[in-house]
Parts: C-alpha cells; sequence; structure tokens
C-alpha cells in the first residue's frame, strides 16, 4: 500500500486550491439555482500502479505543470476500511493491498460527485490507529481530478468515469527497495517485517489484481517519475482537452482563446455586479484586446524575408492589410479602440439592430465601407446569446458582397445557443471567443453572464430611453 504520502497528498493538494475552488462554488449555487445551466464536468484521471512505484511523484510532476489550472489530487488510500476491534487485534493479518480493503463504493459516489462539479467530504485515514478521523477534507471541484492508488483501475465503474488512465510501471527490485526504505525510516519498521508483509500479501495482491489493471491504462510510464519525456506528453495532451471545448469539437470554426489565471481573474472582475465601472471597462479592455490580437491570428499573411540591423536574414511575414471592422451598436463600439490600437488605421462600419421587427431583430442603421466586398471583416459584438442580431447582421453583410469566410466574428462571451444557430447558419464563419458561458436563462440571457455589457461599459445603467444593442437578448 502507499500509505506514506496519502494523507499529505490530499491535504495539500487541498490547501493548494482551497481558494480557488471556494470562489468556484458561487458559479454551483448558479447551477442550482437555475435548472437549464449544466455544470461544466471535470477532467479525470487514473494513476494506478504498484506499491512505491512513484505514483505520487508522477501526480506532482503533472500538477507541477499545470500551473493555469484547478487540480485536486484525491489519493485512494483515504478510502480504506476502518478496522474493527477484532481486525486490529490482528492487524498483521490484514491485507492492504487487496480490493476489499478499500471502500470502493464510497470512492465511487465521491469521484461521480466531484466530477458533475458538487463538493464532497473525503475520508481523512489515519494509519496509526486504522480508523477514519475526524476532520474529514471537503474538495471543491475543479478543472483536473486526479485520483491515484495501488488498485484505481481495478474497478470498472471507477474507470468509466476517467478520462485518461496511467499506469506507472517500475521494476519491482526498485520498488521493494524504496518500500523498505519508507516503512523502515519513515515508520520505524524492521527489515524482516516489512519482507513479510511483502511476501505474503504486497506481491501475490501486485500479481493477481494491479497487474491485470494495467492492461487498462491509456498511458503506461516506465520508470515512473524519471520519465520527464512521458509526464511532458501527458501533460500536452491534458492542456488539448483542457482547452477543447466541446462545441469546438462539433464546430471547427469556434476559437476559444486559452485560458490562464490572468484570463480567469478579469472575467471574475467582469462578472462580478459589484465591480466599479472604471474596473469594468479597464478589464474588458484587456480582454477585448486578447480576442482581437487572436483573431487578427487568422487572416491570411504573406511570408517576407528581411534584414536586421545586424545584418542578418529574418524570414517573417506580411499582416494583411485588406481589412475592415464592423461594429454592432452600442455594445460592439466597446471593441473598437482595441481595432484601432492594433490596425493602424483601419476603417469601421457600424450596424444597428434592434429588438422591435415581426422576428424580435430589425435592421435599423448601417453605415459601411463602400468596398467592403473586397475586405476581410473583423465583425465586434461583445456578447452572443441567441444569436439572432448577429445572423441578421451577417447576412447584412453577405448581401453587400463579403464572403462568408472572409469574416471573424470577435467576442467575449458566447451562449452554446447563439454558436449552434450562428455556426449552422454561417458554416464558414469565423468565431473567436474568450469564453463560453453554460446557458440561456428563460429570458434569454447569457447564464453566468456579465449583465448588460453596453450599460455597464457606457455607464448608462440606470438612464432611459437609450437605444442600446445590449438592453435586449441578441
Amino acid at each position: 500500500m502507499d500509505s506514506s504520502a496519502s494523507v499529505d497528498a490530499l491535504s495539500n493538494g487541498f490547501k493548494n486550491h482551497v481558494s480557488l475552488n471556494q470562489s468556484h462554488n458561487n458559479n454551483n449555487n448558479n447551477v442550482a439555482s437555475n435548472p437549464r445551466v449544466q455544470p461544466k464536468q471535470s477532467f479525470f484521471i487514473g494513476v494506478a500502479g504498484g506499491t512505491a512505484s512513484g505514483k505520487t511523484t508522477v501526480c506532482n510532476m503533472i500538477i507541477s505543470q499545470l500551473r493555469d489550472q484547478r487540480v485536486v489530487l484525491v489519493n485512494q488510500d483515504s478510502f480504506y476500511h476502518s478496522l474493527n476491534a477484532e481486525k486490529l487485534k490482528r492487524v498483521h493479518e490484514y491485507n492492504f493491498d487487496h480490493p476489499e480493503a478499500f471502500d470502493t463504493e464510497h470512492m465511487l459516489s465521491c469521484m461521480e460527485q466531484i466530477k458533475r462539479g458538487q463538493a464532497v467530504t473525503i475520508p481523512n485515514y489515519d494509519f496509526k490507529t486504522h480508523q477514519s478521523i475526524e476532520p474529514a477534507c471537503k474538495v471543491n471541484p475543479s478543472d483536473i481530478i486526479i485520483l491515484e492508488g495501488i488498485l484505481v483501475l481495478h474497478d470498472p465503474r471507477v474507470r468509466d468515469l476517467m478520462n485518461m488512465k496511467i499506469f506507472v510501471d517500475t521494476d519491482s527490485d526498485v520498488r521493494l527497495s524504496r518500500r523498505i526504505q519508507r516503512d523502515t525510516v519513515e515508520r520505524g519498521r524492521n527489515i524482516e517485517n516489512v519482507l513479510d508483509q511483502y511476501a505474503r500479501f504486497v506481491k501475490p495482491s501486485f500479481e493477481e489484481f494491479i497487474l491485470p489493471s494495467k492492461k487498462y491504462a491509456d498511458i503506461i510510464i516506465p520508470r515512473g517519475g524519471d520519465n520527464d519525456v512521458a509526464i511532458d506528453l501527458i501533460v500536452q495532451h491534458i492542456h488539448t482537452k483542457l482547452g477543447q471545448h466541446e462545441l469546438c469539437k462539433i464546430y471547427p470554426n469556434v476559437v476559444v482563446i486559452f485560458s490562464t489565471f490572468q484570463i480567469r481573474g478579469m472575467h471574475t472582475l467582469i462578472r462580478d455586479a459589484k465591480t466599479t465601472k472604471h474596473d469594468f471597462v479597464f478589464y474588458a479592455d484587456r480582454l477585448i484586446r486578447l480576442v482581437v490580437e487572436h483573431g487578427l491570428g487568422h487572416l491570411p499573411f504573406k511570408e517576407k524575408q528581411v534584414i536586421t540591423p545586424t545584418g542578418s536574414v529574418y524570414s517573417g511575414v506580411v499582416f494583411y492589410k485588406r481589412l475592415c471592422g464592423v461594429s454592432v451598436i452600442r455594445s460592439g463600439e466597446s471593441m473598437e479602440n482595441a481595432l484601432r490600437a492594433c490596425v493602424k488605421g483601419i476603417k469601421i462600419g457600424k450596424i444597428l439592430i434592434h429588438g422591435e421587427g415581426s422576428n424580435g431583430r430589425e435592421l435599423i442603421y448601417e453605415k459601411l465601407p463602400k468596398d467592403i466586398s473586397s475586405r476581410h471583416v473583423l465583425f465586434l459584438d461583445p456578447v452572443l446569446a441567441s444569436g439572432n442580431s448577429a445572423i441578421n447582421a451577417i447576412s447584412l453583410l453577405l448581401s453587400k458582397g463579403v464572403p462568408e469566410s472572409n469574416i471573424i466574428f470577435l467576442n467575449l462571451i458566447a451562449a452554446p445557443d447563439g454558436i449552434h444557430a450562428l455556426c449552422k447558419r454561417f458554416p464558414k464563419l469565423k468565431l473567436v471567443t474568450s469564453a463560453i458561458d453554460e446557458s440561456l436563462n428563460e429570458d434569454l440571457r447569457v447564464i453566468p453572464g456579465l449583465g448588460e455589457f453596453g450599460d455597464r461599459y457606457f455607464g448608462t445603467d440606470n438612464q432611459e430611453g437609450t437605444i442600446s444593442s445590449s438592453t435586449t437578448p441578441k
């Protein structure tokens, strides 16, 4: 059994991420109050292997490279059954490496809940008394859950929860030497007892239960924590999967910029109802600039070589120059400054769509460059809700001769409903956003959303009679 770091691994992982997870619980409250919202499921990793194979080391190495993600590490050892008085008298006869030594039903229940985005309480197992003791550890949902233990791949129900299954494969002699050192130095046992337990329980259980579970692994890591290449490949795969929203798999024309703690921090501020107008504008502008820069990266380019001041040749590219922006009045106008800062002298057209037409959307005003049909268009609208306004505006651009593939929609937050409507109608259009939110509520507002973007950005929350493209669902 890997008991040496079980409680520490859980408690340290909990302490390192408790503040982030606690703030994440606010989103869970929104989920509970809004039945239309589906909580985001965590990416679940199982790490198995024999005793002292280096599982905990592998987990810690993975966590250390996932700096921009929230990670919870749970050890299977926390789910050992508490021993009754009779078993405690014969504890040296107890096989801690057998599947029946674990409360698998409790572990399965906890893992199912936390993967669904619910907070759970993990037992605190004391290896001196062989009992679960208080206080237990509360673990909040996170981006990534790592379940580590000798038999985490044994039960098919637990395996089915996992998005990635890892088996740490280390030579048996190396594992035995590590176990001897650990149990004699850290637990004060003598070598004779360690070898006796290994021969009677550890080795037979490994061959009967643990080793056969190796065939279920997606990734087998030879040499454990010494295999830096394997760890790097695993982390790259995790980043790829986390950065790929389910809708991006359906619509290849949807791009979500990679989320970091900086981006999440800015989203937290602009979504907070208590944020001042000054801070809302400041952080919204930062996010908009990131979206604009990312969107420009999807434009065509030409290769070009230049001579540097050192006389060297640099192979680079030339920016595409036939561009224009089109903003949706009024919230889309908040994105114009960032576009002008990135593209010197760019022309920007305007479209006003109001919610008074027979279909709920009516074109009120448009002013576009005369040669727009020969340009790539950066369409600016910070919030995509139902998609009705965007569909009307883009239909107008197409009627002006703009090829659908020449339109890049730059957006801050998008609802799945709007993405479905937009991408089914315009499969060649490119949508670049900083976040895909959970859903729309009954009033077709984006949830969790950020409120009326135009009003918050321009400071008109309490003004009446102002036509705003953000005062009605878009």
